[in-house]
């Protein structure tokens, strides 16, 4: 007869929370203590920058609503924060001074805003919930709103904030929008869009100086040009949460490094989610994916993993962005890509399909009304498959993209 095993999950957003309830009502014989951050259910974090900033009546979208996590070998400890990790003796102390034993750990701390060093503390980040409603309320028709970050979140709350009636600039020091995760043709498409809705969108620019006081803000940017916005986001990017596992000596390489079966360097310790960085195959090489489906995908490979099952992560990152009434779909890594070939839509959109050096397909990208998703999707199967199709027959939109698939 076996003792039941005691697994800890510390990180309450939706990769946490995935992990926790796929163990939980598995056939594992555990129970499975949840450690959140948050003193709220968990929630999806992408329509923080959409849906929060614009509805009438915002609410928080929470996958595992109505009582998913009230399940018998599972206890759930929201607002609650891990403050160190004891390897050694297989403990994890909170910020009460609880000492949680276990016999499995899972870490899926997520990420932070990055801060720009010199910018007031009065700038917003948009993280949580709460911050959104913070930002939201900022938002007023007529206000201006100052992004810093051309990114896809940046772009993302510059669109809202516009659907609202604010005055937005968006400065980035990068030379274009969207860094490398995004074809450039392809970001031109959001950029021009951005454009006609009235965004002052200013490329290859830093904030030189900024202050904020009873008088409002005052920035001076690289450019020789003065603001006073009303309001101010960091839009910049995110660091993982891994000062937990770096000060228990995990191995730590731009997030908590992970095996194909989300295995940190310790024996018993997982992570997924934002805090890790990973094999990715299309890439070729480890790196840190922030998106809502490659969490999803990390977190059951975890929990499989945990269960003793023999997986590896081999989901091809996918992301989305919607701005206005356009659709970004991204399948495949476009660092990997060598070549580009573009393939024309009936409705005038183009999908971008990047191929390597060996002739494989790496990536499909485009922009556009809700239809290029399907050529999208269509192709992150030929990525997934290692496709190596014929350029010629990628650009033709006479050849149905799953033919190729043979």
């Amino acid at each position: 007869m076996t003792s039941e095993l005691q697994v800890v999950v510390v990180g309450g957003g939706e990769c946490g929370a995935r992990v926790a309830h796929d163990l939980a009502t598995s056939d594992l014989d555990a129970r499975v203590v949840l450690v959140g951050r948050e003193a709220r259910a968990p929630y999806e974090r992408p329509p923080l920058s959409k849906s929060v900033l614009v509805d009438d009546d915002p609410r928080p979208v929470e996958p595992y609503r109505d009582g998913r996590l009230d399940v018998e070998r599972l206890e759930v400890l929201a607002g609650r924060t891990a403050t160190s990790l004891d390897l050694e003796g297989r403990t994890v102390e909170l910020d009460d001074g609880t000492r949680l034993g276990f016999d499995r750990l899972v870490l899926a701390t997520g990420a932070q805003p990055r801060l720009l060093p010199g910018l007031p503390a009065a700038a917003l980040t948009l993280r949580t919930f709460e911050d959104a409603l913070v930002l939201r309320d900022a938002l007023q028709p007529g206000a201006h709103l100052l992004v810093v970050g051309a990114g896809l979140v940046g772009l993302e709350v510059a669109a809202s904030a516009r659907t609202r009636g604010a005055q937005v600039t968006v400065v980035e020091a990068a030379e274009r929008a969207l860094g490398r995760a995004v074809p450039h043709p392809v970001a031109r498409v959001l950029v021009e869009r951005h454009e006609a809705e009235g965004v002052d969108l200013r490329l290859g620019t830093t904030v030189a100086s900024a202050s904020a006081g009873s008088g409002g803000w005052r920035v001076e940017l690289s450019d020789g040009t003065s603001l006073a916005p009303d309001v101010v986001l960091q839009a910049v990017g995110s660091v993982p949460e891994v000062g937990l596992a770096r000060d228990a000596g995990l191995e730590v390489d731009d997030g908590v490094v992970v095996d194909a079966a989300m295995r940190t360097s310790a024996r018993g310790v997982w992570a997924a989610g934002d805090c890790c960085a990973g094999p990715v195959a299309v890439l070729g090489r480890r790196q840190r994916l922030e998106s809502w489906r490659m969490a999803h995908d990390q977190a059951a490979v975890a929990a499989a993993s945990v269960r003793g099952e023999e997986v590896s992560i081999t989901a091809v990152p996918w992301f989305w962005s919607d701005q206005y009434d356009l659709s970004l779909q991204v399948s495949g890594m476009a660092a990997a890509a060598t070549r580009w070939v573009e393939r024309p839509r009936p409705d005038g959109t183009v999908v971008h399909l990047g191929l390597d050096a060996d002739g494989v397909l790496v990536c499909a990208a485009g922009a556009g009304r809700a239809a290029v998703a399907k050529d999208v999707r269509m192709a992150e199967r030929l990525v997934a498959a290692g496709a190596r199709p014929d350029p010629d027959q990628l650009a033709d939109p006479a050849v149905q993209l799953r033919s190729l698939l043979s």
